[in-house]
């Protein structure tokens, strides 16, 4: 999974970044096919302090409005699940990130 936001970063800027606060962090979107819903999750991104992650998060989520409650039944569940953590700001990845980059 690629992470945006971290290009031509040392390993201690990446640090210094943590530490001041970023955090990574994933996007959901859904799609359906009739029977058949699809829930996905975005690259990973790094959000750094006070950064808002509306402009990350809605091309997701408009995805998700229009080809993601189609399916019968879970199109519409999944799709308030991705609505919701999308507008929530994403789901924070940040300690397995960390963990996976030795950071």
């Amino acid at each position: 999974m690629k992470i945006h936001g971290i290009d031509g970063m040392t390993h201690e800027q990446l640090q210094l970044e943590l530490q001041t606060g970023s955090r990574f962090v994933l996007f959901q979107y859904t799609i359906s096919i009739l029977v058949m819903t699809f829930r996905r999750p975005s690259d990973i991104y790094l959000v750094r302090p006070g950064e808002s992650t509306l402009s990350k998060s809605i091309g997701f989520t408009l995805l998700t409005l229009v080809a993601g409650w189609w399916g019968i039944p879970w199109g519409p569940i999944y799709t308030i699940g991705s609505v919701v953590t999308n507008v929530r700001g994403g789901k924070d990845v940040t300690a397995e990130v960390r963990s996976s980059l030795g950071v």
